[in-house]
C-alpha cells in the first residue's frame, strides 16, 4: 500500500512516533508499505520555522532525506485540481496533500478531521 504523510505525521514520525496512533506506527514501520512525504510538508516546515511557529533540530531535512520515504513533488495536473476543491479546509498545505492523495491513489495519514471532508481515504494519525 502506499501512503502519505501529513506534515505534522511526519514530524511525529521522525521525532516523536509515540503520538502517532498504534495504527499508524504499524502502516509506517512495515517495509512493504510505500510512504511518501510531500516537498509541501517540507516547504511548509520551512515557513513556520522561518517565521517562528515551529522549531525543528538540526539536520530534519537530511533526516528525512535518508528516512527511506519516497518523495513526491507538485505538478501541473495537481495544482490545476487544487483550484476546483472544495473549500471545506482553509489550510492551503493541507489541500495540496489532499489533492497530491486523490491523484496517486494515497491514503493520507492525518489527525486533521477537516481533511476527512474530502473524498481521500484516511488513517488517524
Amino acid at each position: 500500500m502506499k501512503y502519505l504523510l501529513d506534515t505534522h505525521s511526519l514530524l511525529w514520525a521522525v521525532f516523536e512516533p509515540d503520538k502517532l496512533s498504534t495504527k499508524a506506527q504499524k502502516i509506517i514501520s512495515d517495509q512493504n508499505n510505500i510512504i511518501c512525504v510531500s516537498l509541501i510538508s517540507l516547504w511548509e516546515i520551512s515557513i513556520k520555522q522561518n517565521i517562528g511557529r515551529l522549531d525543528i533540530p538540526k539536520g530534519f531535512f537530511e533526516v528525512v532525506r535518508e528516512g527511506g520515504f519516497e518523495m513526491l513533488s507538485l505538478t501541473i495536473p495537481q495544482i490545476q485540481q487544487y483550484r476546483t476543491l472544495p473549500l471545506h479546509h482553509r489550510d492551503p498545505f493541507d489541500r495540496i496533500l489532499v489533492v497530491q492523495a486523490r491523484q496517486q491513489k494515497l491514503i493520507l495519514i492525518t489527525r486533521d478531521s477537516e481533511i476527512s471532508k474530502y473524498d481521500v481515504k484516511i488513517v488517524k494519525a
